[in-house]
């Protein structure tokens, strides 16, 4: 059976939370000196360090009005596991929301349609190309944060934005303090097994939303996943193509152009030119794979993150609504036996009611309909950047084919009369 992938309905959101998505997701960095503003550039990356202890480091400048920051412009040096530091903050801190994606760390994710990556990952790790699309990855994160009307006033990002190196290494170390030693790891993948093994043997079955609405939003997210995910594998095949067609038109004008040296007729001179034209047109499809790749490709693959951004909120939402489900069992249970307590004037009563009470004032209610609330905002924010976003990089392949296009055959055809010439003679 064929799943529909029609798109999410958004119509029962409320009109204010679209209009909320339009201003934050104004770009923040055309400010005007009467509104507050919060502009961040990721910038200069460097390497540091030799062989298996190198990375990136790179330059992030703040520009901000913002009354608890520290100044209108702070300087601070960052790499990428402090960026993760942000993320995974973020992502603790403020469930429901839908925190950006980070890029990949290694260049094993962008080498994965390259069938030698074990041999060139470590190399192409360090490569202008690599560096620069990590670099510009990052600025798309961290502004997406500093756009977002909550995320923006997070204390965690101020943190990002101003604290120095050091403090910003004990920050690392202190969270990831308790995944220091490996048993800590394997005995949290034990823990997932045993749970999966439950559930697929029947000895506990899990808790599940039965909303249509969420039913279909879930259905709408993994099938957007799968679909971008394939529109991106081709695009990076399109990269390739257009690099494997210049290196080959390089090379046969070099050939050609040899060939008509070893003439001295028009014939010659059409091979020669024949042999420029190819090594112009070779050097136009590298620069379009290049376009292709940052300007398409890798906004495709931004929004594979970001789906699986979405999909770790859901399973959030998920972990909630259980502890919602059990706290309801709980809350059950003590009315319940407050009843009892009642019924049998027990000495126990004042102890039965203040648990009952205690239960019923846990918070897991509370976060729950926070996070259905802010997914619920979220998804028209992410589904109108998004239209925005795809809608800008087709228009930019599609144009860059047209003048690919207009380029090759205008060349080819200003060869024609001088090879028709030749052909007549």
């Amino acid at each position: 059976m064929k799943m529909s992938t029609a798109p999410y309905d958004l119509e029962q959101q409320q009109q204010h939370q679209r209009s909320g998505v339009a201003a934050s997701s104004q770009s923040p960095r055309s400010p005007s000196s009467s509104t507050p503003f919060l502009s961040v550039s990721v910038t200069d990356p460097v390497k540091l360090g030799n062989g298996v202890q190198a990375y990136i480091s790179y330059r992030v400048i703040t520009k901000t009005n913002f009354p608890e920051y520290q100044g209108p412009e702070k300087i601070v040096i960052r790499r990428y596991s402090d960026f993760v530091w942000l993320r995974d903050r973020l992502f603790e801190k403020y469930k429901g929301i839908f925190i950006p994606p980070l890029p990949e760390k290694s260049a094993v994710g962008v080498l994965k349609f390259h069938m030698f990556w074990f041999i060139t990952a470590e190399k192409f790790r360090f490569s202008a190309e690599f560096i620069e699309m990590r670099r510009q990855a990052l600025d798309l994160f961290v502004n997406r944060i500093a756009s977002h009307h909550e995320l923006q006033q997070s204390e965690d990002l101020r943190m990002f934005l101003q604290a120095e190196e050091e403090t910003m290494e004990r920050l690392r170390a202190q969270e990831t303090g308790i995944f220091k030693k490996p048993s800590d790891l394997m005995q949290i993948f034990k823990d997932v097994q045993s749970k999966v093994s439950d559930v697929v043997l029947g000895k506990e079955k899990p808790v599940e939303e039965s909303d249509p609405d969420y039913e279909k939003l879930k259905h709408y997210i993994f099938e957007l996943e799968n679909h971008l995910a394939e529109a991106q594998k081709h695009a990076y095949r399109l990269v390739k193509r257009h690099r494997e067609l210049g290196q080959s038109l390089s090379d046969f004008g070099k050939a050609v152009k040899l060939l008509g040296a070893s003439e001295g007729n028009s014939l010659g001179k059409a091979f020669s030119e024949l042999g420029i034209k190819s090594e112009i047109l070779s050097t136009k499809l590298q620069k379009e794979a290049h376009q292709i790749l940052m300007n398409f490709e890798e906004p495709l693959k931004d929004y594979v993150r970001a789906v699986q951004s979405i999909k770790a909120t859901i399973a959030e939402r998920a972990n909630s609504f259980r502890k919602q489900c059990q706290l309801a069992e709980t809350v059950k249970l003590k009315e319940i036996d407050l009843e009892r307590q009642r019924l049998h004037r027990s000495e126990k009563l004042a102890e039965a009611e203040r648990e009952y009470h205690e239960a019923k004032s846990e918070q897991a209610t509370k976060t729950f309909e926070s996070i259905v609330r802010l997914m619920n905002e979220e998804i028209g924010r992410f589904q109108e950047q998004k239209t925005l976003d795809m809608g800008i990089a087709f228009h930019e392949f599609a144009k860059g084919q047209a003048r690919l296009a207009n380029d090759i055959a205008g060349a080819w055809r200003s060869l024609l009369p001088k090879l028709e010439a030749c052909s007549a003679a």
